[in-house]
């Protein structure tokens, strides 16, 4: 029983050491997240294997492990650009990215950590001033936001494709001009659609002036057609015709016939 203290000591001490090891060896990675493994006494980071995936993992005490999140993330980065003409503008924009896990490793090793701020953010700044720079401002504020956001992105994906980040997508979010420009480019859009309007409807007046005259011309070449066929004797046929059907009816009548100016039948009635 004396010696029940001396041997529980070490045991406790034993426990406790053990406790601190496994601790210290032990690695949770959470979700959206990968591990890059660092070798104290065995080369450094390790850049032949996949990276750590989600789960519980045990690690050399003397090791260390570093943990990236590789989901989908978004950086938000606001510029100053100048346009083809040197005029200052204010472009807003936004990245979908990820890191590479099948090179995390060579990412941590090359780039570190802060990749997002080494590589990221000044490739887009440089790919923003670039491409703004080809566009006029009036360009800049109608018709080719979409196209500047796909050039932007080409631009930076050729980049950092081979800097191990996989780049989604660029969103342009806002594109603020000088105040003055925006107010003149305004009002040049304005003229612009009021001529078109003009144009619009001077068209339309032409077309409808085009359709009068065309159907105007139909109904004069048919009365001439008509007028034609109408022979002296083709009249003096259907005014006989008429005539017959005439005294047909009870209504009281006289028909003096061979008495009218083409020699037709008069025909007096009581009414």
């Amino acid at each position: 029983m004396d010696k029940l203290p001396k041997i529980a000591v070490p045991i406790v001490f034993g426990a406790i050491l053990l406790f601190i090891l496994i601790s210290k060896s032990a690695v949770t990675i959470n979700s959206g997240e990968a591990g890059v493994l660092y070798k104290t006494f065995g080369g450094g980071v390790v850049t032949d294997k996949p990276a750590m995936g989600e789960g519980f993992h045990l690690v050399a005490p003397w090791n260390d492990v570093f943990v990236y999140e590789v989901r989908q993330q978004e950086v938000f980065e606001r510029m100053q650009v100048l346009s083809s003409n040197g005029l200052e503008i204010k472009l807003d924009a936004s990245a979908w990215f990820q890191p590479k896990q099948e090179f995390l490793g060579k990412l941590h090793q090359e780039k570190g950590k802060d990749y997002i701020q080494r590589v990221l953010l000044p490739t887009i700044r440089s790919a923003a001033r670039s491409v703004v720079g080809r566009y006029t401002p009036e360009q800049l504020y109608s018709s080719k936001r979409d196209a500047i956001q796909a050039e932007i992105y080409e631009e930076t994906k050729k980049i950092v494709d081979g800097q191990y980040i996989q780049l989604n997508e660029i969103l342009v979010r806002d594109v603020t001009l000088p105040n003055t420009i925006k107010e003149a480019i305004e009002r040049k859009l304005k003229q612009e659609q009021e001529s078109l309007e003009y144009e619009f409807r001077l068209v339309t007046a032409q077309k409808e002036a085009e359709k009068q005259r065309i159907e105007a011309q139909g109904k004069a070449d048919a009365n001439k057609i008509l007028s034609a066929s109408l022979t002296d004797k083709i009249l003096q046929d259907k005014g006989i015709e008429a005539t017959l059907k005439l005294s047909d009816s009870p209504n009281a009548k006289v028909i003096v016939v061979g008495s009218g100016d083409s020699g037709l039948p008069l025909i007096l009635g009581n009414n």
